[in-house]
């Protein structure tokens, strides 16, 4: 039975845990910490619960009611989804728990800010919330927690490529999330390409949906991960999953080039052509190599980039990790350095959904063992090993399919690097070499890239990388933590903003003015 919300939640939703994100991680450290009796406030960008791992049809549309459906009224093989019934029987639990009143849940807001409340006797945290998309006034201007659970997921990482402005250039995540969350195709005719097992799942779900995709372009080779058989065997499951995907691909005749990138994207005002070219094994394009195929999508990944903005905020320490992104630093019960807040899922290292799960219930647990609730230390010990096992994986993962470090060489002086400024390679390269811009902070200050709308999400990591192309060393926190740390976590209305003068004084955040430009 479905249920209708008429009232939004109280302006100040108050929890001893608020979690931030309602993905996999989310939903089980909320879910975990619950059902050990904490008072929780799970705060998601989203209208339902899922991320974007289980995106599917909007539940409000489909039920003609509220914005929650019961789990019972979840369709039964939703398209592109992957392990819908661990969602379904964790949606479950998640709903009988917010129906008891044990969560409190504040879908479609974002955190634009988090700060601490209260004095050295009872330290608590303040998250300053406004809606994804405006109006809504259903979502409070804050949110008030004793403890925090960091859960904010990853979006798609990129790499410029001559032509990846032109509009049918979109990211494999953005392509999968159209095809789950309302079953339509991004284009007819596709190429996939970038690095990593996810260009599988995306390669296979268009084709299934009916889209003719002329090829997975794989930069490295499957035989990476013939140095990595330790760590591909702490999880044999993904490998079947592997399986079921090429059976997909072959059913479809989708063919699986190794050591093969693109190079160019052509067309006037869309994308109408895609050059493709073979990689040595100095990972250079072998000349003569190049073929060009007409496509109206090009679906690029090269893996992902964990969101850290309020990671960074709330002061946690970070550290680089095995594929170059910047991750949170957690112990082995997922608290990081900040006491009171803990981190699970992909911000503490790219693993996918199943690790996420692991580490968002040892979350919820580790929280509320610290807040006085009884846990059990067996649980968590099964936990901890499920999670030194998945990150054995990850890291194997990662060794086996990294950014090539060669992939300047395919670059042209006039590729975009940063699409929101139009700014390209060659001015990058300029204030390196001429303004001593060897670094993203000072290259954003020099050129403006990461400046635009995106905010350095997009070209961030590519720009770091170039600024510290001739350095001769691999990317540092100092290189990487300028890309996530934002004074604002997310876009922000004026009006939201301006909601602030109804604030009392003491409340109102004085360090929202940063004393950096390069943080502007």
């Amino acid at each position: 039975m479905s249920t209708t919300e008429t009232a939004g939640p109280p302006r100040t939703p108050h929890g001893d845990l608020a979690v931030v994100g309602a993905g996999p991680a989310g939903l089980a450290a909320a879910v975990a910490a619950a059902e050990r009796g904490l008072a929780v406030v799970v705060v998601d960008a989203g209208t339902q619960p899922g991320g974007q791992y289980w995106r599917h049809p909007d539940e409000q549309a489909e039920a003609g009611l509220g914005p929650h459906a019961d789990a019972e009224e979840l369709p039964a093989h939703p398209v592109g989804q992957h392990d819908w019934q661990v969602y379904v029987r964790l949606r479950e639990r998640f709903d009988a728990l917010r129906s008891a009143g044990a969560i409190a849940h504040v879908p479609g807001a974002q955190v634009w800010f988090v700060e601490r409340t209260g004095g050295a006797e009872r330290e608590g945290w303040r998250l300053r919330t406004s809606p994804t998309v405006e109006p809504d006034d259903r979502v409070p201007a804050e949110v008030t927690a004793t403890a925090l659970v960091l859960c904010p997921g990853g979006y798609d990482r990129q790499l410029p490529v001559a032509g990846w402005d032109l509009p049918g250039v979109m990211a494999a995540g953005g392509v999968q999330a159209l095809l789950k969350g309302h079953g339509s195709l991004a284009g007819r005719r596709a190429v996939v390409a970038g690095t990593g097992p996810f260009l599988l799942p995306v390669a296979a779900g268009l084709a299934e949906a009916g889209a003719e995709v002329l090829g997975v372009c794989e930069a490295n080779a499957v035989t990476g991960w013939a140095r990595q058989l330790g760590g591909a065997a702490q999880s044999p499951r993904k490998g079947l999953d592997a399986v079921g995907y090429v059976r997909t691909m072959l059913a479809h005749r989708i063919p699986y080039r190794q050591r093969t990138v693109v190079t160019a994207i052509g067309g006037r005002d869309q994308v109408e052509s895609v050059t493709t070219a073979r990689l040595g094994r100095d990972g250079t394009v072998v000349p003569g190599s190049e073929r060009t195929a007409a496509v109206d999508l090009v679906a690029l990944g090269w893996g992902f980039t964990p969101s850290l903005e309020l990671v960074t905020a709330v002061g946690a320490d970070t550290r680089v990790d095995v594929d170059d992104s910047l991750v949170a630093v957690v112990d082995d019960d997922q608290r990081s350095t900040v006491p009171g807040v803990y981190v699970a899922g992909e911000a503490t290292g790219v693993g996918g959904a199943a690790l996420a799960l692991l580490e968002g219930e040892l979350a919820g647990l580790a929280a509320a063992a610290d807040l006085g609730r009884d846990t059990s230390p067996i649980g968590s010990r099964r936990l901890r090993g499920g999670i030194r096992r998945g990150r054995a994986f990850a890291r194997a993962m990662h060794r086996a399919h990294p950014v090539p470090a060669t992939w300047t060489s395919w670059l042209t002086p006039e590729t975009l690097v940063c699409r929101c400024e139009e700014v390209d390679v060659a001015t990058v390269r300029r204030a390196r070499d001429e303004l001593g811009g060897g670094d993203f902070r000072t290259a954003k200050l020099l050129t403006r890239t990461g400046m635009g709308w995106c905010q350095g999400r997009v070209c961030g990591f590519a720009t770091a990388l170039l600024a510290a192309e001739d350095a001769g060393r691999g990317l540092t926190v100092e290189d990487l933590r300028p890309t996530s740390k934002r004074t604002l976590g997310t876009p922000l209305s004026l009006g939201r903003l301006a909601d602030l003068a109804e604030v009392p004084a003491g409340q109102i955040p004085l360090d929202l003015e940063p004393s950096d430009p390069a943080d502007r």
